[in-house]
């Protein structure tokens, strides 16, 4: 009779301990509240937007920064946002600015993964050209603009130049990167199902260095709107039209503080939707994939 209590007992406990373990294993599907998601991804940006907004408006109220052709008021600055949109001009800004560095940043894409998967496996290319990459990648890109005005004149195949030569490196690197983090087992498997060269390199090596990639992707964008940026704002031309670079040296060359914020603001706000609507998405479908992030 004890020894049926026992063993029953333990049969209970056996299932008790199976029972936690699903739990830990299941991923907790169900949306969040919208009230929950308010407040933990759309409120905390707000409040800081507002509180810079505040800091500022206090500069410029208690005369602490009394001189407006130094620091505008934020309804200065909204003023001339304005204007530019009733002008028709303020979107015209912001294509020339991001067709640039969305083109640009392709052609740094078709060029970048294949140099970075040569790297990443051949081992001889790697002790070639593989510190010369890293030393792009940290030289400033505003240092390329005065060669590439040289070498191609002030048109926008100068601009792409620019764009490449940021943008490229760390691409390149960035897939290095995720191929070098790839496990062993992961190759050794894909070689005893027959997943050689071109093959593996497909279906193994690229999904497993997808973390490292998408991290070398983001701050190829980073590196090309930073470039385009250093080249409209240096190689300004008449005949190359008006980019949110060339609006803010248009700014400064008239002194006038309420354009040079537009212009940084607009600037800033793209890069926040790129990242926003591009980036983050991407990088949350590979952490998920992955089973690194619980959606909600």
């Amino acid at each position: 009779m004890a020894s049926t209590e026992t063993t029953a007992k333990d049969s209970g406990d056996l299932a008790g301990l199976e029972a936690g373990l699903d739990a830990l294993e299941t991923v907790q599907t169900g949306r969040k509240p919208l009230r929950q998601t308010f407040v933990e991804k759309i409120l905390p940006p707000v409040v800081a937007v507002a509180l810079v907004l505040a800091g500022w408006q206090a500069l410029v109220s208690f005369e602490i920064v009394d001189d407006p052709t130094k620091l505008p008021a934020p309804g200065a600055v909204w003023d001339v946002v304005r204007q530019a949109w009733l002008e028709g001009e303020l979107l015209g800004y912001i294509w020339t600015s991001v067709s640039r560095g969305l083109l640009g940043f392709f052609f740094a894409l078709l060029i970048g993964t294949p140099l970075g998967l040569l790297v990443a496996r051949v081992r001889f290319v790697r002790a070639a050209i593989g510190p010369i990459l890293s030393g792009l990648q940290s030289l400033p890109s505003v240092a390329w603009v005065p060669p590439a005005v040289i070498w191609l004149g002030l048109n926008n195949q100068m601009m792409y130049a620019v764009i490449l030569l940021g943008a490229v490196p760390s691409i390149a690197n960035g897939l290095v990167s995720g191929v070098d983090q790839v496990p062993p087992l992961f190759l050794r498997a894909g070689r005893t199902l027959g997943a050689t060269g071109l093959k593996g390199t497909w279906h193994i090596v690229l999904p497993a260095a997808l973390p490292g990639y998408v991290a070398g992707l983001k701050q190829g964008w980073a590196f090309s709107w930073r470039s385009l940026m250093a080249a409209e704002i240096i190689a300004s031309f008449p005949d190359l039209g008006v980019g949110l670079g060339q609006l803010l040296e248009n700014g400064r060359n008239a002194s006038d503080m309420a354009m040079v914020f537009e212009a940084i603001l607009l600037i800033l706000t793209v890069g926040i939707a790129i990242d926003l609507l591009v980036f983050s998405p991407l990088e949350r479908w590979v952490l998920r994939s992955r089973g690194l992030l619980v959606k909600g």
